[in-house]
């Protein structure tokens, strides 16, 4: 078991050395309501108590979602507005000819975190603030993510603990147990889980980045998506 406490101030201390580094004034991160851009949302209040932004942004979203990311945002001090996607994802869709159904077609249900990422860095820019992600490294290493969606952020203070960390940490610092309990969903459409989307268990996962010991079929699966998703790890490529 990690000492959490230490590891805590250690992410918040690293958060503040890119903040000055960057120039920048603060941080401005979504809050989904789940657990990792709620420890992400913590840790960065921490780390920059006076110039922090929460950003809330509903797109055909579960309410209690919000409630969640709103209890939270109470809970530990966390400015925070709430913009609602509705609209603007409609007027997007109706420019491809397609209307909101379930579950969204994957083309589609990307451009969500895509229109997230665009509002993030309106007010990023506005107030010279960084924008702060809440990846994970289970994610990050079988890219579950979108590119230039939640992918597309200024740091990645969580990119280094796996999701089974995340939920150890959070539990430390005072995330309510009602969040950290949640299915784990990106919130793209009702009833979507992460597990249920991946094909395959965190717990798989984790077991894999730990230990690279599980059982075949889990193991080519991981393997597969790691390489289909390798672009999303890199810069894009250059001819030189």
């Amino acid at each position: 078991m990690k000492d959490w406490e230490k590891e805590s101030r250690r992410i918040i201390l690293w958060i503040k050395k890119r903040v000055i580094e960057a120039g920048a004034t603060g941080l401005v991160l979504g809050m989904s309501g789940g657990v990792d851009s709620s420890v992400a949302a913590v840790l960065a209040q921490k780390a920059c108590p006076d110039n922090i932004l929460g950003l809330i942004l509903p797109c055909h979203s579960r309410l209690q979602d919000q409630r969640d990311a709103e209890l939270v945002a109470r809970q530990f001090s966390i400015s925070y507005l709430i913009i609602s996607l509705d609209t603007v994802f409609d007027s997007f869709l109706s420019l491809f000819g397609e209307i909101y159904r379930k579950p969204l077609p994957l083309p589609i249900a990307n451009c969500i975190p895509r229109l997230r990422m665009t509002v993030l860095y309106y007010y990023a820019q506005k107030m010279n603030y960084l924008v702060c992600g809440s990846s994970n490294k289970s994610e990050l290493t079988v890219g579950y993510f979108t590119k230039y969606g939640d992918g597309g952020v200024d740091l990645m203070p969580l990119a280094h603990l796996t999701k089974t960390e995340i939920w150890e940490l959070a539990q430390a610092i005072g995330v309510p147990d009602t969040i950290i309990q949640k299915t784990p969903s990106a919130g793209l459409w009702e009833d979507q889980t992460d597990e249920g989307e991946m094909g395959i268990t965190y717990l798989l996962i984790d077991q894999f980045i730990t230990s690279g010991m599980i059982d075949e079929p889990s193991l080519s699966r991981i393997k597969n998506m790691i390489a289909r998703s390798e672009h999303k790890r890199h810069l894009p490529p250059r001819l030189e």
